[in-house]
Parts: C-alpha cells; sequence; structure tokens
C-alpha cells in the first residue's frame, strides 16, 4: 500500500497537494491534462523530488527522508531505459550491479527475467538491433531483478504502436497478478487505463480529484473537468455495459 499523507510541493506556480491511498496489490492508472501533476507524483513517491511537507508510506514504512536507492521501488520512464553500447542481458544486470560483476545466483535472476518477458534468446543483442517494445521489455526485465514491491511507471509506453502498447499492458498486468506488485502507471491513453487498471486516478492542477475503481470513474458525472479531458472517448467496457 502506498499512503501520501498531506504531501505538499511546489513547481514553479504551481502548488500541489497530493493525499491518497493506493491499495496494495493493486494497478492504478494516473491520468489527467499535461502539467497536472502526473510525472511529479510518481517523483515524489519514488524520491526524486521531496515534499515541503506532509509523509510518503509504503506499507507501514515513512520512506520521505529515503534517497531513491533505499526505498521499495522501481521506476520505469518513456526513454533512457537502456544503454546503446551494452547488449539486452548487461542493460538487465545493471539493475544488480552498476559494475556488471554478478555472482552465480545473480547470473540466474538476469536470465530468469529475460525468460520471464520473452527475451531470452536476444540477450546478446544491442538495444539498435531490437525492436521499441523489445527495449521496453528490457526495463520490465531489470525491475523484475530489482525485485521491489513498487513499480512505478511513467508512460513507458507512449511511444508504442497499439498492438505493442497492448501486449506490453498484457506483460505488466501478468507480472503484478503473479508478484503481488502495486504499480502505478501515468497514462496518456484512457484505454490503457480502462483495459489494465484496477483503480485510475485523475489529476487536475496539481491535485488528486479522483481516485476510484476504473469503471466507476469512467462512468461519473461528479468531475466536469474529466469530462472535458475525456471528450468523445467512451469506455468500450461501459459501453458494452452501461451501468445501471
Amino acid at each position: 500500500m502506498i499512503t501520501l499523507e498531506h504531501i505538499r510541493f511546489r513547481y514553479e506556480d504551481m502548488e500541489m497537494a497530493f493525499d491518497a491511498v493506493f491499495p496494495k496489490g493493486s494497478l492504478t492508472a494516473i491520468i489527467g491534462p499535461s502539467g497536472g501533476g502526473k510525472s511529479t507524483l510518481l517523483n515524489l513517491i519514488a524520491g526524486f523530488e521531496r515534499p515541503l511537507s506532509g509523509r510518503v508510506m509504503i506499507g507501514a514504512e515513512d520512506v520521505t527522508a529515503l534517497r531513491p536507492d533505499q526505498r521499495p521501488v522501481s521506476m520505469i520512464f518513456q526513454d533512457n531505459n537502456v544503454f546503446a553500447h551494452l547488449d539486452l542481458r548487461a542493460n538487465v544486470a545493471l539493475g544488480l550491479s552498476p559494475s556488471l560483476r554478478l555472482d552465480m545466483a545473480q547470473e540466474a535472476l538476469v536470465d530468469d527475467a529475460l525468460a520471464e518477458v520473452g527475451l531470452l534468446p536476444l540477450a546478446r543483442r544491442k538495444p539498435g538491433e531490437v525492436s521499441g517494445g523489445e527495449r521496453q521489455r528490457v526495463a520490465v526485465a531489470r525491475a523484475l531483478v530489482r525485485d521491489r514491491p513498487v513499480l512505478l511507471l511513467d508512460e513507458p509506453f507512449a511511444a508504442l504502436g497499439p498492438a505493442q502498447r497492448r501486449a506490453m499492458l498484457d506483460l505488466v498486468m501478468a507480472l503484478q497478478k503473479r508478484k503481488g506488485l502495486t504499480i502505478l502507471m501515468v497514462t496518456h491513453q484512457p484505454e490503457d487505463a480502462d483495459y489494465a487498471a484496477s483503480h485510475t486516478a485523475y489529476l487536475e492542477n496539481g491535485k488528486i480529484a479522483a481516485l476510484r475503481p476504473t469503471p466507476e470513474l469512467f462512468s461519473a458525472k461528479d468531475l466536469p473537468g474529466l469530462t472535458a479531458y475525456l471528450g468523445d472517448w467512451r469506455s468500450p467496457r461501459l459501453s458494452a455495459n452501461p451501468p445501471a
């Protein structure tokens, strides 16, 4: 479980205030207009930003004062997930050792992670020799070897086409269920939230306007900002099964 208690933060001229509880073992999508605070929210949880006040709790632990490497968190970004001069296996191994000096147990962990994301046959290829979706699988495998209970995704699949994006969502969902991960995923694609997320948070103007089970959020009539943000988009699930 991730709890944000009275978090206050300032970015340029925007005052941000976050209070929320993200359930343990859930996959929560974070949606909202650009500049609303979505990436900042993840950075506060990961430790790349420090709040002016308030606490970040992961489980029962207050991690507010901890460095990013001390927190039980892995984070995957849209860009800069791989190093072009290293093969895929070495890119994954960086999650365990920046020096790439691994013992036998760690070598096995890397191979297991590559196998889990379907990349073991490509392990000796360089990032430039594989597809964009396969490069993102490297980032997922690196997060797997770190074995942290919280995974933060900051639009990591935005550059992928619809089929690759759906395949990556399927992979993340399968890993989340198998390992019991708590996942927060920033996305500009409401269909990704609708497809993958048990819960969805809508952010605007540096605040969480709503955090609800995904079907409930997308059927809400009390959030004019969300209605304007979604425009003509409608949940396929709700269209097929309209709420009573």
